[in-house]
């Protein structure tokens, strides 16, 4: 029990949810987004000060890109998850938890490795435009939304 509720109890899901989505967002802005910035930054410097570009830059500014379009993606549904706790106390109140978590966390899993794994466009292509990150954090929102509809 926190405060009252259970782990069990719907507003736990929906506010662990939006949590867990945070706590990715938090760990792409510390692990993958600042090292690679601070490379940039670093290039950038030893360029002002006439010397060569580091040669890693462009591609750890790709993938400090990719990492902040996924954190752009995330936000849809992890402000969704976050207002659900409080104003949609009908969503996830069912028996199916373990199974809800299973495939929500296979599925924000699949889209970290997404980032992790490359910044090739064949499989980064709905996150190569603004439009297409907002539309894909949407769906994710709604597929999440649908999975604890069904499943819990």
């Amino acid at each position: 029990m926190h405060q009252g509720v259970s782990l069990g109890d719907g507003y736990m899901t929906r506010i662990l949810t939006g949590g867990i989505l945070g706590t990715f967002m938090w760990a792409n802005v510390w692990f993958v987004i600042w090292p690679a910035q601070k490379v940039v930054i670093a290039s950038a410097e030893q360029v002002a000060k006439g010397g060569t570009a580091i040669a890693e830059a462009a591609a750890f500014g790709a993938r400090a890109g990719l990492a902040s379009r996924t954190n752009t993606l995330f936000s849809i549904p992890m402000l969704f998850f976050m207002g659900a706790a409080s104003h949609m106390g009908w969503l996830h109140n069912g028996n199916n938890d373990a199974i809800y978590w299973i495939v929500a966390l296979v599925i924000m899993l699949a889209f970290e490795f997404n980032m992790l794994v490359g910044t090739g466009q064949a499989r980064q292509k709905f996150l190569s435009t603004v439009s297409g990150t907002i539309h894909m954090g949407l769906a994710l929102a709604i597929v999440l939304y649908v999975i604890g509809a069904v499943l819990n």
